[in-house]
């Protein structure tokens, strides 16, 4: 509304709204304005505001994590769409290729990050290795929206660091003091006036989860927070099950009303249906008939044989069964629930029942989009972990680099090299490597680390498999024909060209 409007509404709200009605109302007769934004009869109960991504969130952060935790215990549903991000995303881990210009110093990186992803060495618990904590990681970021890797320098284990992990409940919401002047402390995070994190503000809790103290103070350097952020006023997590929670919740409640159902059509369940009056005649209501029959706690067992009162008649219950038209619902709840995270039906339910090679293949391929942003984020996490890694094994002298300070870019330099996976069809799989290694389109550095090994390493395997296979007299493969038939074959003097 403009200025004038405003006044109106000052003086008289009724007036100014029964103005700005009659001008929206002038204006869908112009045909003008977005049918997205129009306030008729089918869009009347949309209530949609804007205002920023984290008052927005702070609101429902804690309701949205509470019950996804929920789902997460109690619903098959969303756990199907956990574990398929913890397999796909990180799987059985990643490999580190440490990428520095001496091939010995990579040697002696690899092995000691080999050694320190170990629970006892790089856990301050001791209780998970470095692949376990990734996997914990992303199933915390699925349903909690994120979590925080805290760097803890301790005198104990192969280095001095290790890393603890705290959920996001951790942050103390009451604090609200800044530790630096002119920051401002939201949510428990301490930002500067750019919005950038500089310390996070920890609560204290007892071991046994109950008694709090002071909240701790730790540098922004020195914490490693998990999550992903979607608006530029983002401040704060919010969990990844937001947009599919209620419809999560919706196909659980329609699976447990179906198998209520199914339960009470499984049995098998008789009304007796009584055409003679059960009381006699006369003053006293008895009669000189035989007695009566009851049926109080009479049951239905195999081969029985029992008699009925005269008249009496049987009538079975049989309630319709619901499971045909329960299995098309939940593959459509199934569906869209899927798209919802970014992933196709076929992984969400494991259901390949309908798919062709060529559907799981373009399936796949749009799987990995997703799984790869997530990826890209945990790899992000991972390779400041390997930095602190690195400097601490340099300041403990695990590593001797006489010029790391001086060139350290040089010696941070590393790939990740991703565990590899199953191929659909490994025939037509393979042939099409081949078709790309041969047209150029691929290198077989690309095509082993598809394959989540390291092509120097391979070649290397090649090279001394082929070379005790010709000392056995066996043929193998792994060298081109030409290559084979030029061992085998030595050159003809014929063949060399005349000198004139």
């Amino acid at each position: 509304m403009g200025w004038f409007d405003n006044l109106i509404g000052w003086f008289s709200p009724k007036a100014a709204c029964e103005r700005e009605a009659w001008r929206l109302q002038l204006q869908q007769l112009r045909g003008a304005g977005y049918d997205a934004a129009d306030h008729g009869r089918l869009n009347a109960n949309w209530q949609a505001y804007n205002e920023s991504a984290d008052l927005t969130d702070r609101v429902a952060r804690d309701t949205i994590r509470a019950r996804a935790r929920d789902l997460e215990r109690n619903s098959d549903l969303a756990n199907e769409i956990i574990l398929a991000f913890r397999r796909n995303v990180v799987g059985k881990g990643f490999t580190l290729q440490a990428r520095t210009q001496s091939d010995e110093l990579n040697s002696q990186l690899e092995a000691l990050w080999r050694q320190w992803t170990k629970s006892r060495n790089c856990d301050v618990t001791g209780q998970q290795s470095l692949n376990q904590m990734l996997r914990m990681a992303v199933q915390r970021k699925k349903v909690d929206g994120g979590i925080l890797f805290l760097k803890c320098y301790t005198k104990d284990g192969l280095l001095p660091f290790k890393l603890q992990a705290l959920e996001v409940d951790e942050l103390a919401l009451s604090q609200s003091v800044p530790k630096y002047k002119d920051d401002r402390v939201v949510g428990g995070v301490e930002f500067n006036r750019y919005g950038k994190p500089t310390g996070y503000w920890v609560q204290q809790y007892s071991i046994d989860g109950w008694q709090t103290t002071e909240p701790e103070f730790h540098p922004a350097k020195d914490v490693i927070f998990y999550y992903s952020k979607r608006r530029p006023s983002q401040l704060r997590e919010v969990s990844d099950f937001a947009p599919t929670i209620s419809r999560i919740r919706d196909a659980n409640e329609f699976i447990t009303a179906v198998s209520v159902k199914e339960r009470i059509a499984a049995c098998l369940a008789v009304f007796i249906r009584k055409t003679v009056p059960t009381t006699g005649f006369g003053r006293s209501g008895q009669t000189a008939a035989a007695p009566k029959t009851t049926y109080d706690g009479k049951t239905l067992t195999p081969g029985m044989i029992t008699e009925m009162n005269a008249g009496d008649d049987v009538q079975v219950v049989d309630p319709k069964s619901g499971s045909g038209d329960a299995t098309t619902f939940l593959k459509m709840q199934q569906r869209l629930i899927g798209g919802g995270q970014g992933i196709s039906y076929e992984t969400a339910a494991r259901d390949m029942s309908e798919t062709t090679y060529s559907s799981a293949r373009q399936a796949s391929i749009e799987d990995e989009a997703t799984f790869g942003e997530e990826i890209e984020l945990l790899q992000d996490v991972m390779s400041e972990i390997y930095e602190t890694f690195l400097i601490s094994a340099i300041l403990a002298g695990k590593i001797t680099i006489p010029d790391f300070w001086e060139h350290k870019e040089l010696y941070l330099g590393h790939e990740w090299v991703a565990s590899p996976k199953k191929w659909i069809d490994p025939k037509k799989e393979s042939e099409a490597n081949a078709t790309a290694l041969q047209s150029g389109q691929k290198t077989f550095k690309q095509i082993a680390a598809e394959q989540g090994v390291d092509w120097k390493r391979q070649l290397e395997d090649m090279a001394e498999v082929q070379e005790y296979a010709a000392q056995l007299g066996v043929k193998i493969g792994g060298v081109t024909d030409n290559a084979q038939q030029q061992q085998q074959d030595p050159p003809d003097p014929d063949d060399e060209p005349q000198q004139e």
